[in-house]
This record gives structure tokens, C-alpha cells and sequence, in this order.
């Protein structure tokens, strides 16, 4: 089989192009956040950026600010006077971006730490609004599916950063000062972690000078680690804080806005209204209040320094081909619902083809879209190669081998199914790996990101008696998946199951099906393995043959 050739005059002619829209994107308006209150009493006393976690001031304003990233990977801040672009282009998409603070002590602005979705994780410099300079950058984060800044952890002055891996291990990396080796050697500072689906640093919010964690856990419950000085053991045993945090998809701290030593935090709930909580000095949080205008942060998929395990290019939306074979595009929208329909070919151009669209396989974190066509494989109307017609179904889940990559796999006619390695670029795969037989049993194969909240690409698969099965990623190549799990029944109701990717931003992969009737069904993983009862989404897609 030949998986991947330059081009030449016998190949094929190029297949028909899809072009789906980019997902609408505008700022919102500057946000005020709330500023009164009366600083505790001794807060002066406590110091240092665990005390006062202003890890995003891009402004010198004292107050730090928020920054997120767009559908398309570039960097927005939302300061008092600016809700601009930050950066502009960068080398490759950002998955995540983690402020924190100022690292060498000068008079310029804070630093920022970006990470792509291939593992590099690069910091930038005296932060402007809409400006920093690159000084460093670092490979293979992408063994970590969380990566925060608590804030200052060891006293020295300097926020520090903490790292989770799949597993839940836990590390620490303290700050060095120095903008071109800007870490230390990690130090191992805990296991069992993987128990929370948000995992973010609040600065100091029990008055006692140390950096502090706070976690959530898959049914809700809210966990704070107090910081406590010691290197070895720089954390606390955990303190239940809170009940019914389940409804928020993203959860981030917004620094000390009013000045009395503790962090403030912000919760994003499903409709894109923000809720605002005020540190109380002993851990918790006062009642919420609604801040900004309801619904209005609804589109953005990542907020810097946010607790949720980060997606990009797992699929931002699916295709749909009508019977005349148009092909449509609907992207995602952050509120567990698919935006309008956009035509995303010429009329009629696609009728017959075999197509699967696939999370993205090279940097520039969009989604990919895979054609069989006279025994030749194309992604995204680039000829990879021949010998593709052996095969009855393609997934492309994201990355299954741990490199940071997204792969391919594929079932032959006999149910053998294999793995492609991706190459990072989308132009190629390395030699097929044989992940095992009797994948004929299922009509549906799927997959668009994690299903588990480990952060490792997985896959469901259906019977025709419509059972469905998970398979859980492991990150390794040779198998890449663990012992299947049972996980519905009654699947065999749609005529199309489809994953889209992470409809409502918290960091997992949803589904999507659609009944005989026609009617879109969307079922949300927000408890990390399980599904939550079906919700009608919508009507009339009985029109479309296909979708994926």
C-alpha cells in the first residue's frame, strides 16, 4: 500500500473543494468587574504575586485583565481601553494560554505563556494589550493535558507554574527569573489529580501570603488547596469549598480586583453569562453575582489561565451533504447548540463522494476533510496517496499516539482496524499499525477529542442492535486503546451518529444523532465518560445523506 507520494501527472485530477466558513467571531465589549470593598485588615502586610495575583495587568492599571482565544487560535485582552487582538500571528495556533505575571522583576509588563496544540509551550514578554515580545520556547508539553500558574508558590516574588499529566500526576515548576530559562527542573508534587475536570490557580485567597489551588470534580463539587510554603509539599489536603459547580463550562481567576489580598474568580455557564465571585479570605467565595450582559461571552472557547482541560482542532463543527450533494458546514457555539448552516461546496459538487471529516492533522488548528476517491486518499483536496479503497471507514479523533499529532485510523473490509501516525503536517502518515481485528461489528465509528477527561483522544463505536462502546485513548501508538466500556444502548434510533467536537467549550467531546424523523439530538459529556440525557437541538435533517 502506498501511504504517501509526491505529486505526479497520473495522479487523479482534484477533487471538488469544501470551504467552511469561519466560525463569527467579535469581541465583546470592555467588561467592568466590580472594585469596591474594603481591604482586609493586615492585607498590607501580605505581599508578593501570591498575595495579590495580578497575573494579567496589561494595562499598569493595578487590576489584571482578561485574555482568551478565538475559534481561529489568535489572542483577544479585554481591558478598560482595549478589547483588541493580542500578538497577532503566531508560529502556530494557540490551545491554551496561561498568564503569569511579571518574571524578572522589571518595569515593563507582565509575561505570557502560550501552548499549541503540538506540545510547544513559548513565553512572551513585557505584555501589552496588544503586544509582547517572544523570548522563549520549550517542546513536549504535550504530555500534560493541563498546564496553570498558581502564582507564587515558594516566596520568591515570581508566579510558578504546575502541570498535570494524563494520569494525574502532578508537578511543579518553579520560576527561575529568567526570561530565556524561564523554569526549573519540574518536582513531583502529587497523584490522583485526574479526579477534577477544572484545575486552576486563584493566588492567594486564605490571607496567608501562599499561592493557592482550586479544583472541580466531575459532580460539581468545588475543592480548595491552600497553599503552605513547604517546596516539598507546597499544598494542603484539599477542603470541600462548594456544591453545584457542574453548570459552569469554563472557570478562571480575574486577580484581585479589590485589593483586600484574595482572588476573585469568574464562571462561565452555558449560555455565555459570565458570574463573578468575590474571594472571602478563608478559602471560599461570596454569593455570585451576574456581571456584563447575559449571554454575552458566549463564542469564546478559551479563556486564559481557565481550569478546563483545552481543545483546538478537534473538530469545530460538522458537514452535512444533501441528497443533491451540496455540502454544508454548521459550526460550534460554545452553548451545546451548532450555529446557522453556511453552503461550504458549489451545488451538487460532492454527490457520490466518500468523505469523513477529521480533527485537524496539521498546525493551523482546523479541521480536516478526507476524500476516497479512485483508491486515493486526499485530505483537504491535497493527494496523500493510494490504496485507500481497502478501507470502509476513517476516523480522525485526534491525537492517539501522544505526540502531540493528529492521527488516522482505518477499517478495512475484513474489520481489521489501523493506525496512521499523522506527520504534524497533514501530508502524510508513518507505516499503518495493526490495532486489531473484528471492528466489523460496529456500523458507526466515531470520534472528535476526549470523551474521558483524561485529555487523550478517544472513540465510541455502535452496534446494529445499538450499543455503544467507548474506547479511552492511552497515547500509546502500539495500542491505543484500552478494553472497551458499555456505555448506551438504544443507539440504533439515529440514522446518523456524529461528533462534532466539544459543542459547550469545557474541554470534552459531545455527540451528536439525528432520528429517523429527522430531528438533531445532541447528547453533552459534561461528566467526563457519561453523556447527559438527549436534548432537541433541531429539526429537518433528514435532508442530508451524510454527516460527519
Amino acid at each position: 500500500m502506498l501511504l504517501a507520494t509526491p505529486a505526479s501527472a497520473d495522479e487523479p485530477s482534484p477533487r471538488p473543494v469544501a470551504e467552511k466558513s469561519a466560525t463569527a467571531f467579535t469581541p465583546p465589549p470592555v467588561l467592568e468587574r466590580p472594585t469596591a470593598g474594603a481591604p482586609r485588615a493586615g492585607a498590607a502586610a501580605t505581599t508578593g504575586v501570591g498575595a495579590s495575583p495580578q497575573l494579567s495587568d496589561f494595562d499598569g492599571d493595578g487590576y489584571s485583565d482578561l485574555i482568551y482565544r478565538a475559534w481561529n487560535g489568535n489572542l483577544y485582552t479585554n481591558t478598560p481601553t482595549s478589547d483588541g487582538p493580542f500578538l497577532g500571528d503566531t508560529s502556530e495556533p494557540v490551545k491554551d494560554v496561561i498568564p503569569i505575571g511579571n518574571q524578572d522583576g522589571d518595569a515593563s509588563g507582565p509575561e505570557v505563556l502560550t501552548l499549541s496544540a503540538h506540545g510547544v509551550l513559548s513565553l512572551y514578554t513585557d505584555a501589552t494589550p496588544t503586544y509582547a515580545s517572544y523570548a522563549w520556547q520549550g517542546g513536549g508539553w504535550q504530555i500534560y493535558n493541563k498546564v496553570l500558574a498558581p502564582g507564587d508558590v515558594n516566596d520568591d516574588g515570581r508566579a510558578d507554574l504546575v502541570a498535570r499529566e494524563h494520569n494525574g500526576d502532578l508537578y511543579l515548576y518553579y520560576a527561575t527569573g529568567n526570561r530565556y530559562a524561564p523554569f526549573s527542573a519540574r518536582v513531583k508534587i502529587g497523584v490522583g489529580w485526574n479526579v477534577y475536570d477544572q484545575l486552576l490557580g486563584i493566588g492567594d485567597n486564605n490571607g496567608d501570603g501562599w499561592a493557592d489551588l482550586v479544583a472541580r470534580d466531575a459532580s460539581g463539587g468545588l475543592w480548595f488547596y491552600a497553599g503552605k510554603g513547604d517546596k516539598s509539599s507546597p499544598f494542603a489536603a484539599r477542603r470541600s469549598i462548594g456544591v453545584g459547580w457542574n453548570g459552569y463550562n469554563q472557570i478562571f481567576p480575574v486577580g484581585d480586583d479589590n485589593h483586600d489580598g484574595n482572588g476573585e474568580m469568574i464562571a462561565r455557564d452555558l449560555k455565555g453569562t459570565f458570574w463573578y465571585y468575590t474571594g472571602k479570605g478563608d478559602g471560599t467565595f461570596s454569593a455570585r453575582r451576574q456581571i456584563g450582559t447575559a449571554g454575552g461571552w458566549a463564542g469564546v472557547p478559551q479563556f486564559g489561565g481557565a481550569g478546563n482541560i483545552p481543545v483546538t482542532g478537534a473538530k469545530e463543527g460538522l458537514y452535512a451533504r444533501d441528497k443533491a450533494g451540496t455540502l454544508f458546514w454548521y459550526g460550534s457555539t460554545t452553548t451545546g447548540q451548532i450555529g446557522k448552516r453556511d453552503q461550504a461546496s458549489d451545488t451538487g459538487n460532492w454527490a457520490g463522494a466518500v468523505f469523513t471529516h477529521l480533527s485537524t492533522l496539521n498546525p493551523d488548528g482546523s479541521s480536516d476533510l478526507a476524500q476516497i476517491y479512485q483508491n486515493g486518499l486526499y485530505v483537504d483536496n491535497a493527494y496523500i496517496g493510494s490504496g485507500w479503497s481497502a478501507y470502509n471507514a476513517l476516523v480522525g479523533p485526534g491525537d492517539l499516539s501522544g505526540d502531540g499529532r493528529g492521527d488516522l485510523l482505518a477499517r478495512d473490509k475484513a474489520g481489521v482496524l489501523y493506525l496512521y501516525k499523522g506527520n504534524g503536517w497533514g501530508t502524510g502518515f508513518a507505516t499503518r499499525i495493526k490495532v486489531g481485528t473484528g471492528w466489523g461489528a460496529y456500523n458507526a465509528l466515531v470520534g472528535a477529542g476526549d470523551y474521558t477527561g483524561d485529555g487523550r483522544a478517544d472513540i465510541v463505536a455502535r452496534t446494529p442492535g445499538g450499543d455503544l462502546y467507548l474506547y479511552a485513548g492511552t497515547g500509546s501508538a502500539t495500542t491505543p486503546f484500552k478494553g472497551r466500556a458499555k456505555i448506551g444502548a438504544g443507539w440504533n434510533t439515529y440514522t446518523k451518529l456524529v461528533a462534532p467536537g466539544d459543542l459547550n467549550a469545557d474541554g470534552k467531546g459531545d455527540l451528536l444523532g439525528v432520528a429517523s424523523n429527522g430531528d438533531l439530538y445532541s447528547y453533552l459529556n459534561t461528566t467526563p465518560g457519561k453523556f447527559t440525557a438527549r436534548s432537541r437541538i433541531g429539526y429537518g435533517y433528514g435532508i442530508y445523506n451524510t454527516m460527519s
